[in-house]
């Protein structure tokens, strides 16, 4: 398909731009704009570098999952997702350990803040340390100031590793290549009734505490679906009992009537957010956790030929068997030349298996991992 000229898709963003905020102006003027609300996300940095994000829009009013809700509850719990509007050229204000900056809202209501000049006390042991975030705005009742408190992670001296992994068809069952099953899902479940692929929390614990189990190895999440899924990822990852890590997303550009496009198209905004973290922590290694289902192999080969020596393992999960062996196969053997091993694997054991071989995680934690492979198999039955 021909692409439009530059200046015609300069020209349409533009528009976008104006016609968002004269919407937000009018829903303002006739009282029918929501309380604005901050999301905080999960910052990270190395404790001198710290980068934060946020959302700011108004209270989609979204009740909290529950196993229970019915399919149209949850369906109309993803139509607020993607319907409510995003609140640009707010001004929001940062507050972490004495420090504070400014930062004004885009387009789609994403903010983003970089601390080049923090300098903590200690980085000996990993940590989750707070940050406020406060939104000054006119839009807001009685001109009040509204305040969140978010988290930004600093690894430690006690993590060997970090570990960065997709989602969709990773670790969350998502169907991502075929589109009704897909559309399926996000419809009509929610975080509590999404599964997980069979022992893959328990896999994902036992590299958080590393080989002698008192490691504090740290996660990032990294997806192709948009920050509007947030809610729903973080308390799926929080419900089954995954580490709790960072979610590196995409920027809402799907509204209500693509969102079923949500984790498709251009992946490559996946290898400039790993290759940020290789930069942020330059004297760290990696694990590589992702499927066949999209490009992760793709990905991860990218990344490896840049920094071959900072991955222990990558882990691909089969998904996709079909025409895509002899693509695999070929990635493998041009990793191999890189000394990066590629582990093919068509379930979690068999990854967490060759962990174990490479002394990434305890060798006591397979049982575990067995056990719950098994008892998710079940529940999926």
């Amino acid at each position: 398909m021909v692409k439009a000229p530059k200046t015609f898709r300069y020209f349409k963003k533009i528009t976008k731009s104006v016609y968002k905020r004269i919407k937000l102006f009018v829903k303002y003027r006739l009282g029918w704009l929501r309380v604005p609300i901050i999301i905080p996300y999960h910052g990270y940095g190395d404790g001198e570098t710290l980068l934060v994000s946020g959302y700011v829009t108004e209270d989609k009013g979204m009740a909290k999952p529950d196993e229970k809700h019915t399919r149209w509850e949850n369906l109309l719990a993803m139509i607020k997702r993607y319907s409510s509007d995003e609140i640009p050229g707010a001004l929001v204000t940062i507050d972490v350990d004495g420090q504070r900056q400014e930062a004004t809202t885009g387009d789609t209501g994403l903010f983003k803040v970089r601390f080049d000049t923090v300098a903590l006390a200690s980085k000996k042991k990993s940590e989750w340390i707070p940050y406020v975030a406060t939104l000054h705005s006119d839009i807001t009742e009685d001109d009040r100031q509204v305040s969140t408190r978010g988290e930004i992670l600093i690894p430690g001296a006690d993590c060997e590793f970090a570990v960065v992994s997709d989602v969709d068809d990773t670790i969350l069952v998502s169907h991502a290549t075929q589109a009704l099953r897909k559309l399926w899902l996000m419809l009509w479940r929610n975080s509590r009734t999404r599964k997980p692929f069979p022992g893959v929390a328990a896999f994902y614990r036992a590299l958080h505490v590393g080989r002698d189990g008192k490691q504090f190895n740290p996660f990032f999440y990294v997806s192709s679906s948009e920050w509007n899924l947030y809610d729903l990822l973080e308390d799926f990852c929080i419900y089954n009992g995954f580490p709790k890590g960072v979610f590196l997303l995409r920027e809402l550009k799907v509204n209500i009537l693509k969102f079923w496009k949500s984790g498709g198209g251009d992946h490559q905004h996946k290898y400039r957010k790993i290759k940020a973290l290789f930069d942020i922590y330059p004297g760290m290694s990696f694990i590589l956790i992702g499927d066949n289902g999209q490009h992760d192999p793709e990905i991860y080969s990218q990344i490896a030929k840049e920094y071959p020596s900072r991955i222990r393992a990558i882990y691909i999960r089969v998904v996709r068997k079909k025409g895509r062996y002899r693509r695999l196969s070929e990635i493998k053997v041009r990793l191999e030349l890189l000394h990066v091993p590629m582990i093919l694997a068509h379930d979690t054991v068999e990854a967490a298996r060759h962990a174990i071989e490479n002394n990434l995680i305890a060798a006591d934690s397979e049982a575990g991992i067995v056990r719950d492979a098994q008892e998710d198999l079940k529940e999926d039955d």
